[in-house]
């Protein structure tokens, strides 16, 4: 039988003391790992200050080993609403569609567009899209959802020169690698990317629903088509605590 979503965690099933013989952060990361693991989605954890109590230690020590189990989205934060078990985040190849991706997950991808607007390709962007300056260029900003959580604001730019008539789609409900395969026929070869992990500014804080000080990965990648061709130049934001981004290579 499930949990009540709005109770926090049983003490009882909590150990009554911690053993000498080892850190007491780890056992402590391990005994809320184990309870984001045994409690329904949505279960509010002990509260710092009773796991403090409880365990006789530093309330920091505790605050350390929440945050780390909230970074591998086992557990997440509500403000003024405690810490509670999270829904388990989906894992995304770096090489794929999100709309796919979700699909394949049995997850109800979404978007909203933010921003579609045509513009002319300044000396940085003409670059990195391989275009002449002044290229017309599609830039689409987009919230994509997971069913219909934030996940990441997706920005990206694409010749319009290449791709004629793309400014035309409603991409709301369409998926743009779709598009790009039906209608002009690209077929995705090699992603290179950057991966950082920053802060989201406050504006993006806002649109993800996060905290300013959650950490986020900032992807820029340029990917190709089959035949080398650059289909987009995107730098996007993810939400590190709610997403995976699963990298394959070769090795030589």
């Amino acid at each position: 039988m499930a949990r009540p979503r709005n109770n926090p965690g049983d003490l009882a099933e909590l150990p009554t003391e911690l053993r000498t013989d080892r850190p007491k952060g780890d056992q402590i990361r391990e005994i809320l790992e184990n309870l984001t693991r045994s409690l329904a989605v949505g279960t509010v954890l002990p509260s710092e200050r009773v796991l403090a109590e409880r365990f006789g230690v530093a309330r920091m020590t505790v605050r350390q080993e929440v945050d780390r189990v909230v970074a591998e989205g086992l557990a997440a934060r509500r403000p003024g609403g405690g810490t509670f078990v999270a829904e388990p985040r989906p894992s995304r190849m770096l090489a794929s569609s999100f709309t796919q991706d979700m699909i394949n997950r049995g997850i109800t991808p979404g978007a909203k567009v933010l921003e579609h607007r045509v513009g002319a390709a300044d000396e940085d962007l003409a670059r990195e899209l391989e275009e002449p300056i002044g290229t017309p260029v599609l830039h689409l900003n987009r919230l994509r959802t997971a069913n219909g959580s934030p996940m990441a604001i997706e920005r990206t730019a694409l010749s319009l020169h290449r791709y004629p008539g793309l400014d035309d789609i409603d991409f709301t409900e369409k998926s743009l690698y779709t598009e790009l395969s039906t209608r002009y026929g690209v077929q995705l070869g090699m992603v290179s990317a950057s991966i950082v992990a920053a802060p989201p500014s406050p504006g993006d804080a806002e649109l993800l629903e996060i905290d300013s000080t959650t950490p986020c990965l900032i992807i820029t990648s340029a990917p190709r088509t089959a035949t080398d061709q650059v289909i987009e130049f995107g730098r996007s934001i993810y939400r590190s605590d709610r997403y995976d981004i699963t990298v394959a290579y070769r090795a030589t």
